[in-house]
């Protein structure tokens, strides 16, 4: 509770930030820009951010702009995702593309993408430090849209995926920003090579446990509060971690359900409830969770030789989340 409460406290001062910059004419266009940032978002990259410049001493201010720019690319890739799957919700509103329209929405996508690096240039940081921060998030950039289409041709593609492709896919589609997020808040405190590194491990291995938890909880979710169908990506046929798992354990009659299930759309609600039953009964749940864990415990390792309240912040981050159920 205590840390859901932090991260909604920052997440009102990054907001603040963000709302400021996204301003302009046409005003439609930034209304479409601003539309899924201000009806939701934990805001947990523009955390990791200014934790992480705390964590080496650093200040809020310092870290605000790069903060900030991270979460306007990350809602770019929101924007650009829900117009490739095509989904018409997000944060319990339509979707940028459902409400303004499909050209707006791209044109929003790329006004977010624009302003990241805008902000981040009109920074106070040494020259140094801004082309830094402006190189790593770049390549996070260039990762993220290598990880979406390892995603996409997953999906297209038969065969299941291995264990270790799943993790490269979700260590550039998803952890890619948190690796960077952590990466510019350390740049923003110090030029140090290790402690920039150190950071970014923390970040990365962060980032892969949050997206297996994700893709658990896409799963094996209530309803009441994820807001989507049980066992929706079952239904959907993504080849997430847990579903890679229950394929593979499943045997029998309890394999049948699981395929007879998955990527079936007009799947019946009592089926789709007894595949997903067949897969807690199988124990995937705890399997998931401490394959998320063995990811969160070398994150921690990454922090090992700092101290200070970022620290523990940081640290308590990692429990929040593992253990999240939405």
């Amino acid at each position: 509770m205590q840390k859901t409460k932090q991260i909604e406290k920052n997440a009102k001062i990054v907001n603040k930030f963000l709302k400021s910059k996204l301003k302009g004419n046409p005003k439609k266009l930034y209304d479409a820009a601003g539309h899924l940032i201000i009806h939701g978002g934990k805001r947990l990259r523009p955390y990791m951010v200014i934790r992480s410049c705390q964590i080496l001493g650093g200040k809020v201010s310092d870290a605000m702009p790069a903060a900030s720019a991270v979460e306007m690319v990350h809602n770019f890739t929101l924007v650009h995702d829900d117009i490739m799957d095509n989904d018409e919700m997000r944060h319990g509103v339509p979707t940028t593309h459902r409400k303004y329209g499909m050209p707006i929405a791209i044109l929003a996508g790329d006004v977010l993408f624009s302003k990241a690096y805008q902000v981040i240039s009109d920074t106070k940081l040494s020259p140094t430090a801004t082309t830094h921060i402006i190189s790593r998030l770049a390549k996070a950039c260039v990762d993220v849209c290598e990880g979406q289409l390892l995603d996409v041709k997953m999906a297209e593609e038969k065969k299941i995926p291995t264990q270790s492709q799943y993790i490269t896919m979700i260590g550039k589609k998803t952890a890619a920003l948190f690796d960077v997020s952590c990466s510019m808040g350390a740049i923003c405190a110090t030029s140090k090579d290790k402690d920039i590194s150190n950071l970014s491990s923390f970040g990365r291995n962060l980032g892969i446990a949050f997206q297996i938890t994700d893709d658990l909880i896409g799963v094996m979710g209530d309803p009441k509060i994820t807001k989507k169908p049980v066992g929706n990506d079952l239904r959907e046929g993504k080849k997430s971690l847990p579903i890679l798992m229950a394929i593979k354990f499943a045997k029998g009659k309890d394999k049948k359900i699981i395929l007879k299930a998955f990527g079936n759309s007009k799947i019946s609600r009592n089926d789709l409830s007894k595949a997903v039953e067949v897969i807690r009964s199988l124990g995937i749940e705890e399997s998931v969770r401490k394959q998320a864990l063995k990811y969160a415990e070398k994150a921690e390792k990454s922090l090992s030789k700092y101290s200070g309240s970022a620290k523990n912040e940081l640290i308590a981050l990692l429990d929040f989340v593992v253990k999240r159920s939405v």
